[in-house]
């Protein structure tokens, strides 16, 4: 379980393909306190730690073809960065919103605008999840917890504040990036149970 709020940027350092499963060695300053089995959300999508190299400051992570299939991390290279959170304590302070990390589809950046300091991200999507996105609710983009500013059929919007912008990989995203994105799972529910989706 996680809450959305980024705790630091992790750098793709190798890449290794096995069967259908890829596995992502990541350097991050806190890999030295990971422990393995441990779970951290990367771009939202959470991992199960198999390996640590506290000299390197490195751990490997391996993602199963579902989870590739659902994702944008098919598409990581050596040297992209990705935003990471480890696990929530259950002593933490819920900051964000209540995060699985268990990604539901992908969206596409088509339009990025600047309003008065911070900047709004437009997202396409296939519109299989319109019943799942409220203005005002939650969303996560990228493993980072936002609150929707417009939500139609088929895009949704978010407001980034600087901080935010500078400290996650939203720097680096561009129209035509495709990003992560889990939708709110009491609204998932909510919508079970009133068989909108």
């Amino acid at each position: 379980m996680f809450t959305g709020i980024i705790e630091q940027l992790g750098n793709v350092v190798d890449l290794t393909t096995e069967g259908g499963n890829l596995h992502f060695t990541i350097k991050a300053d806190f890999a030295v306190e990971l422990k393995t089995d441990q779970s951290v959300s990367h771009n939202g999508v959470c991992l199960t730690v198999v390996g640590i190299d506290a000299k390197a400051q490195t751990y490997v992570v391996t993602a199963i073809d579902e989870t590739l299939k659902r994702s944008n991390l098919k598409w990581l290279k050596v040297n992209d960065v990705v935003n990471l959170e480890r696990g929530m304590l259950m002593t933490t302070r819920l900051d964000g919103h209540i995060v699985q990390g268990h990604v539901d589809s992908t969206a596409v950046c088509t339009q990025i605008t600047e309003a008065n300091g911070s900047h709004i991200f437009y997202f396409e999507n296939d519109g299989s999840y319109k019943n799942l996105l409220v203005e005002k609710g939650s969303v996560t983009v990228n493993g980072v917890s936002l609150t929707v500013v417009e939500a139609e059929d088929h895009f949704f919007s978010v407001a980034i504040i600087p901080y935010t912008l500078q400290h996650t990989n939203f720097q680096q995203l561009r129209v035509g990036s495709t990003v992560n994105v889990e939708f709110d799972i009491i609204g998932k529910y909510v919508a079970r149970l009133m068989g909108k989706n």
